[in-house]
């Protein structure tokens, strides 16, 4: 099933493990500095972020582009 979308590093991430491991390596501040929105600003959490991620398009492609700049070389199911 992997394969089947072999260009797009993200096929079989769901946006809850994208969130999830972005909020432990870098924390709701760091996450803030890096892309502007508020769910990352006041009163951050994961059902927070994921409820307007979900909405919103633009910040959603910000946040997924942000998860394959910083693990790609990490994870292997991440291809660059």
């Amino acid at each position: 099933m992997q394969d089947s979308q072999p260009n797009n590093p993200l096929h079989g991430i769901k946006l809850a493990t994208i969130v999830e491991e972005l909020e432990a390596h870098y924390g709701w501040d760091g996450l803030a500095e890096r892309i502007d929105i508020n769910c990352f600003k006041k009163d951050p959490s994961i059902k927070s972020s994921l409820k307007f991620l979900r909405k919103t398009p633009w910040a959603r492609d910000k946040v997924e582009a942000l998860y394959v700049a910083t693990f790609a070389s990490n994870n292997p199911w991440v291809k660059p």
